[in-house]
């Protein structure tokens, strides 16, 4: 059922889209390309219909998002990820940072024989 119920949604974004890039940022879009005014639809009601098709569009994916949040697997929801497994599994962190060692008895003998200068 929750394969379904995606399906749809998939199906609903996808026609949405479609939708809107036919219409016109400027209120013409397809119905400007219907310069006649015999037709059986006419040029205002095409772009009525495409409104209408866009905010059903829309709701269709809104009332489809909860539906598949309702028809959820059981045995999804207390699933853990991938990466929480392997980051428990994980014994000991390993260091990928490479060690460098300072010259720090250098610098103490160098402070000594400064210190003994004066």
């Amino acid at each position: 059922m929750y394969i379904v119920v995606t399906a749809f949604i998939i199906v609903a974004c996808i026609l949405l889209t479609l939708i809107v890039l036919v219409q016109n940022s400027k209120g013409g879009g397809l119905a400007s390309n219907f310069a006649s005014t015999g037709q059986m639809m006419g040029v205002r009601k095409t772009t009525d219909f495409l409104e209408k098709a866009t905010w059903t569009f829309a709701g269709a994916i809104l009332v489809l998002a909860f539906v598949a949040v309702m028809v959820i697997p059981k045995e999804e929801i207390g699933r853990r990820s991938v990466i929480d497994e392997q980051l428990n599994n994980i014994s000991q962190p390993v260091n990928t940072m490479p060690s460098f060692s300072l010259p720090a008895d250098e610098d103490a003998e160098a402070a000594t024989d400064t210190e003994a200068a004066e």
